[in-house]
């Protein structure tokens, strides 16, 4: 498995499976790489004990990442449950709010050294990549998800500068 990876390559011709699905599932760019579609937003609320406003109780989106193409280090105010679909697995890094450790989970159909899901907890940093052509991923997110509780790691400086010295190994994925 090919381990190097790249930050929001171009991607140049694109696979054919790869634009079948964007436009079958009718994804759009997302903001930290890949493709997404939101599929279902909760009409229940949750009122979130840690001081945001009201929320969706549950959101899921559908996510592509084609190869090339990564998830950027991001995190999300909520539980975040990835669950593979389609394609070659997911290799998702996540590491704690301080970025003492960098956990590698591979995310894809059910075999050894897969598991067909994983959670990345409330605030903790987040990135993947496909190990493939592509992956389609379902994620789940609840309390539901809401850009004023998105961070990309490229926008807080003194946290980029943060885990560049602690997690000097990731360094390339923004």
């Amino acid at each position: 498995m090919n381990t190097e990876w790249v930050l929001n390559a171009e991607l140049g011709p694109m696979d054919t499976t790869v634009r079948t699905i964007i436009e079958r599932l009718q994804l759009k760019p997302h903001p930290e790489g890949g493709y997404y579609r939101e599929l279902h937003r909760s009409s229940l609320t949750v009122q979130p004990n840690d001081g945001r406003p009201e929320r969706a109780a549950l959101t899921t989106i559908y996510f592509l990442l084609p190869a090339g193409v990564t998830s950027s280090w991001h995190r999300v105010a909520s539980d975040e449950v990835w669950h593979h679909m389609d394609g070659a697995p997911v290799e998702l890094l996540v590491s704690d709010p301080d970025w003492r450790s960098v956990v590698r989970h591979t995310v894809g159909p059910l075999r050894e050294g897969a598991e067909p899901e994983a959670v990345v907890p409330p605030h903790h940093w987040q990135a993947a990549r496909s190990t493939g052509t592509y992956s389609v991923v379902c994620c789940v997110v609840g309390p539901g998800f809401d850009f004023a509780d998105f961070d990309l790691l490229k926008d807080l400086p003194d946290e980029h500068a943060r885990s560049l010295k602690e997690q000097p190994a990731y360094a390339s994925l923004g």
